[in-house]
């Protein structure tokens, strides 16, 4: 066994996984998972730059990992930093503070590195060989990577819950012009993908992160936020289909209403199940499986 922690920071939120592995038997033995939403990409789309207060949002939870990090004695531990960090003009203030909390340097991995982590992060577990396309809906971006037990072809575009919602949605509730932009906006992206990656063939479709995740939860009827109940449900299109335009309707307060609504997620997961959605009619699938496990547990069995 191997004790390792693996930090994900994305646009939107930033997550930390601490797990012992056993690489022979492939399991996954999870110690503490956690995530905060810190918004690091907040205005990045505009202005090409992190903001003051963003990053220092981020900081105060790199601070509270760091701590769990060392109470839990972690062997190795791995940073990873995903699309706002990409873009942003001041990059290296942000790379300088996580490493001086945390005492690794952030990588600042390529869009190709992030399908990578997510692929196996979501199929290690999964039964079969079939072909699988596993999609990872973030704040900045969307990675497509298809393949069986190994990555055959993966892209990353620039679409994602936050980075649409700022670019778009003004109007509460979204007003149907501020949709079509949102709907354009995938289509146009799903055809970059589809240059790189077979999106349409595929037998199964595995989504990650928490735009799939929320709509799921809401699927399946929860009062709470149950990880088990939404790990591998299976999700149909027309629930998916019959949600988005439940949320595209609602108002801010509505979708906060929702039990299972993670507060740093009202105002984007409009924009989230939109790109979920838009996949889904673009690939012709008639599920699809949502997988709790993702880029996080990816990162931690790189570290084996």
């Amino acid at each position: 066994m191997t004790r390792v922690a693996a930090v994900d920071c994305g646009t939107n939120s930033i997550r930390l996984l601490v797990a012992d592995l056993d690489p022979g038997t492939g399991v996954l033995t999870e110690l503490d998972r956690r995530m905060t939403i810190v918004r690091l990409g907040q205005g990045v789309d505009r202005t090409g730059r992190l903001a003051p207060e963003a990053l220092e949002r981020t900081f105060a939870a790199c601070r509270e990992y760091a701590a769990v990090i060392e109470e839990l004695g972690a062997e190795r531990v791995r940073f990873v930093a995903t699309s706002a960090s990409r873009d942003a003009e001041n990059r290296d203030e942000f790379v300088r503070g996580v490493l001086d909390i945390l005492g690794v340097e952030p990588e600042v991995v390529t869009g190709a590195q992030e399908a990578e982590f997510s692929f196996t992060g979501a199929t290690r577990e999964l039964p079969g060989h079939e072909e699988r396309l596993v999609v990872d809906i973030g704040g900045g971006s969307t990675e497509f990577v298809t393949g069986r037990e190994h990555v055959a072809a993966a892209r990353s575009v620039d679409i994602g819950c936050v980075r649409l919602t700022e670019r778009h949605i003004r109007s509460d509730p979204p007003a149907e012009a501020e949709l079509a932009a949102v709907r354009a906006d995938v289509e146009a992206a799903l055809d970059l993908a589809e240059e790189t990656v077979p999106l349409r063939s595929a037998a199964t479709l595995v989504g990650l992160a928490g735009s799939v995740t929320t709509v799921a939860a809401i699927a399946l009827g929860l009062d709470r936020y149950d990880w088990e109940a939404i790990h591998h449900s299976r999700i149909p299109f027309e629930t998916v289909a019959g949600i988005t335009r439940t949320l595209a309707a609602a108002t801010h307060d509505e979708r906060a209403a929702i039990p299972v609504m993670h507060p740093g997620r009202v105002d984007v997961i409009v924009a989230g199940a939109l790109v979920l959605l838009g996949i889904m009619e673009r690939t012709g699938a008639r599920e699809v499986v949502v997988s709790e496990h993702d880029i996080l547990d990816g990162i931690a069995w790189s570290l084996v």
